[in-house]
């Protein structure tokens, strides 16, 4: 059985004075965002969202500015407090911690991430990723050791005694990523960290940190308006817009099954030869015994190698799922795949 370690349920934030009533007449009549403003002075920031986020998964929450995105992850660790909902982390119901449990889960469970990090200037690297554990009044030498050994698993040992100053955006982005892991949180919020980066370096800290989550198993919810980013590291994707959710699922299904208009015109620019796999594409067998002589494929393998395993056979493809033959994939239905069923 998964093991889910957030769970959010029915989740509002309104911001206003008769939030409960706006809540009560958007559920009643599916008022939106700006009917609320109009009719109740109100916003609704994010509007009855459920999601739940499984052990060493990374959940990537996507949209424009002001779609909600970065309310709704703030609630997480109750930066923000919801209107109405429940949010459980861990199993616990952070809306019902006081303020000495609820300070306890965010220095020992949960690691946050900004996109300006926010690194003191006058503190060394090693002194601004021990600084949590500082807090805690952990002794020098040993925060100082876990401080080497985190800056050491994103690449910057070397660089312990240098000031903030002395390092490049992406190394300083690093140092905060090693901030967030020095307390070993089960949990990562990470909002849009990378996104004032040149994108070389992007893209490098991208795979350097969906390696990092991989190899120490955290599970995190990452916030950014890029889908490119999205579909890169995430194995999960919801997609907001104004304050809802509107579709949730990975990035092959976002893409092959986008659930509307709004979500469709995000992913038409999105490449498909690395999302699509051969088990989404494949025409079922139904019991007709394919030529044996046909190229086998396993069910996972992407349109990119399809298509390198399809240019040196005249035969369709035979796609398998535990060592048995479940579909095949002809010319015509590959070139389908790569157009998106058009």
């Amino acid at each position: 059985m998964t093991e889910h370690v957030v769970e959010l349920s029915g989740v509002w934030k309104v911001f206003g004075e008769r939030a409960d009533e706006t809540i009560a007449e958007a559920e009643k009549t599916g008022l939106t965002k700006a009917e609320a403003l109009e009719k109740f002075r109100t916003v609704i920031g994010v509007r009855d969202a459920t999601f739940s986020v499984a052990r060493g998964e990374i959940f990537c929450i996507m949209g424009l500015s002001g779609s909600g995105k970065s309310t709704l992850v703030r609630h997480v660790n109750r930066l923000i407090d919801p209107t109405a909902g429940t949010i459980r982390v861990l199993g616990e119901d952070v809306s019902a911690m006081g303020q000495t449990a609820l300070r306890e889960m965010r220095a020992r469970h949960i690691g946050m991430v900004f996109q300006h990090m926010a690194l003191m200037p006058h503190r060394s690297v090693r002194e601004n990723v021990a600084y949590p554990l500082e807090i805690r009044k952990i002794p020098k030498s040993k925060r100082w050791a876990i401080s080497d050994h985190t800056l050491g698993l994103v690449d910057l040992s070397g660089y312990e005694d240098r000031l903030p100053k002395e390092l490049s955006g992406g190394m300083q982005q690093r140092v905060g990523i090693a901030r967030a892991l020095a307390s070993d949180p089960e949990i990562l919020l990470m909002d849009e960290p990378f996104s004032a980066l040149d994108p070389l370096i992007r893209l490098q800290l991208q795979d350097q940190f969906k390696t990092l989550v991989r190899d120490l198993n955290k599970s995190t919810l990452f916030i950014t308006h890029d889908l490119d980013e999205a579909i890169r590291i995430g194995h999960r994707i919801a997609i907001m817009k104004d304050g809802v959710i509107v579709q949730i699922g990975t990035p092959e299904q976002i893409v092959t099954q986008p659930a509307d208009d709004y979500v469709r015109e995000f992913v038409q620019g999105i490449s498909r030869l690395k999302l699509v796999k051969a088990h989404t594409i494949m025409t079922p067998l139904n019991g007709s015994a394919p030529p044996e002589t046909a190229h086998r494929v396993s069910g996972e393998c992407d349109l990119d190698a399809l298509i390198d395993v399809s240019v040196d056979s005249d035969q369709p493809l035979i796609v398998q799922e535990n060592g048995q033959d479940v579909g095949v994939i002809s010319k015509t239905t590959l070139l389908r795949g790569i157009q998106g069923g058009r």
